[in-house]
């Protein structure tokens, strides 16, 4: 059943009836585990951030140093690669609907992903950068949506925080792992960007290997009749509740721009070039440490509260992270950072199932992630503005400003959760 929501939004989602009918039985499993699936899924997550994040942890400093770029090239890169990956989100979450098979396309999502790694290794100017990073973005836009969609469909209503969190946490592990592994080789290596990206192929091909074996689709999904999720009846179906979590999310993204910016000021503070990918391992470490026991408290208190929460968290990091670019500060506001990512992340995914009718899962997400995608594009676009004019202090003041007007727009929307 529906948990945490409001009243007047549980009207304008399903009825009781439809509920029965529409949602899938759960995969069998022992009472109080989180299902194998799950489980299956993070570790496809965690080897394939290991092989993103062995890129991206390096990607800021290779385009500035070695390609010659600006700081507002690497918000509008990064801006519009993230962009792009959320926006396709509504496409596949659509089409999975329509389908019935989710995996199918997340497998997709997750080759093309792997595949386009090399382009990395090869590139010379900032063109060819652009290409892949759009390239494998679309590769995560597709497989994001039914992935998450799949892991509302295994899992008992009673568990979906702690589910979501679990693979958010793994995924996470893969966050830290992979910075980790760069800074180690371009220790080992002399600084040779092109190697690390050529090693960081191999984990993305194993996450493949691993979802093609490891996660099977509940029978129920591949038996629905097949009609368009996107008309009129069906998005009036997604209701009230659903389309306040989709503003919030919006503005909580206006809020957190591209973690890039966190790499470009710890370089501000002197760090040796080969240790400035620490600062994405230190921020990962936090956010997969607190990723799970936040989902799991999730289950059980006010939804609304853990986001106003990590808001307030994410103000102080901003404001740690304007005042000093000292490691110690930096590596303090990064930790933070980290910190909110695990409280609200997960959280957010889990909101969206809570309110979204099963058959109409995959599209719910899509929506919801097109609206965090434009956010995703105008906050780190104008944080590269910022950056490049008025300098790091004002990037992240307007980012703390951000987390205000999130706030207040939870604290006014009028369509909340509660513990249910």
């Amino acid at each position: 059943m529906l948990r945490g929501v409001s009243r007047s939004g549980l009207s304008s989602v399903l009825s009781v009836e439809e509920a029965l009918v529409l949602t899938p039985p759960v995969s069998h499993h022992h009472p109080g585990r989180i299902p194998s699936g799950v489980w299956a899924l993070g570790f496809v997550s965690l080897l394939m951030d290991v092989s993103s994040e062995m890129i991206h942890s390096l990607l800021p400093l290779f385009m500035i140093t070695t390609l010659g770029t600006g700081a507002i090239a690497v918000g509008i890169v990064e801006g519009l690669a993230e962009s792009v990956a959320l926006i396709v989100k509504v496409f596949s979450g659509t089409l999975s609907d329509y389908l019935g098979k989710r995996k199918q396309l997340a497998l997709f999502g997750y080759a093309l992903g792997a595949l386009t790694k090399p382009l990395f290794a090869v590139a010379s100017g900032l063109g060819l950068v652009l290409v892949a990073r759009l390239v494998d973005r679309v590769g995560k836009g597709v497989r994001g949506a039914p992935r998450d969609a799949l892991i509302a469909d295994i899992t008992p209503s009673d568990m979906r925080g702690a589910a979501f969190g679990l693979r958010q946490s793994l995924d996470t592990v893969g966050a830290f792992l992979g910075p980790l592994l760069s800074a180690s080789l371009m220790l080992l290596w002399a600084d040779d960007f092109r190697a690390v990206f050529w090693i960081a192929v191999i984990p993305g091909l194993m996450a493949v290997a691993l979802l093609q074996v490891g996660v099977r689709e509940p029978a129920a999904s591949k038996i629905r009749k097949r009609v368009n999720p996107i008309t009129f009846d069906n998005v009036t179906r997604l209701g009230r509740g659903y389309w306040w979590v989709v503003g919030i999310g919006a503005v909580f993204t206006l809020a957190r721009f591209s973690e890039a910016f966190l790499v470009l000021r710890a370089q501000q503070g002197g760090i040796q070039l080969a240790f400035v990918p620490l600062v994405m391992v230190v921020m990962n470490l936090v956010y997969a440490v607190s990723a799970y026991p936040f989902g799991r408290l999730s289950d059980r208190v006010s939804r609304t509260a853990l986001l106003l929460l990590g808001l307030v968290v994410l103000i102080v990091a901003d404001v740690l992270l304007a005042s000093s670019y000292h490691w110690s500060v930096v590596l303090c506001g990064v930790g933070l950072w980290g910190l909110h990512m695990g409280m609200t992340q997960g959280l957010l995914s889990v909101m969206v199932a809570d309110v979204a009718p099963p058959d109409l899962r995959g599209t719910a997400f899509g929506f919801f992630n097109l609206a965090a995608g434009v956010a995703m594009l105008g906050a780190s676009v104008f944080a590269g503005l910022l950056w490049d004019q008025l300098g790091a202090s004002f990037t992240f003041y307007a980012g703390a400003a951000f987390c205000v007007i999130a706030i207040l727009g939870i604290a006014l929307g009028g369509v909340g959760y509660r513990r249910g």
